[in-house]
């Protein structure tokens, strides 16, 4: 479930605890709008932690070497002078 889906979760159980006033036998609408938003708020905060991992920069393996110029040609555009 993504970022989406969890805010959807979190706006219907808002929906269904603070803004409908429906008595269903057997079934307490205030409690599942509380479970929804609970649910959505755990996914939330799953998704986020799962998505700031993925933002972590490795550094790169191969060695950086300085002072090479690896343009071949000399026709004036390869260096990216025009000149």
């Amino acid at each position: 479930m993504g970022l989406g889906g969890c805010i959807i979760l979190i706006a219907a159980g808002a929906i269904l605890t603070f803004a409908t006033d429906w008595d269903m036998k057997g079934v307490n609408l205030d409690l599942v709008g509380i479970i929804l938003m609970v649910v959505g708020l755990i996914g939330v905060s799953t998704f986020s932690s799962i998505a700031r991992r993925r933002r972590v920069v490795m550094p790169p393996n191969t060695p950086v070497v300085e002072g090479e110029r690896h343009h071949s040609r000399r026709d004036g555009y390869s260096d990216g002078y025009g000149v």
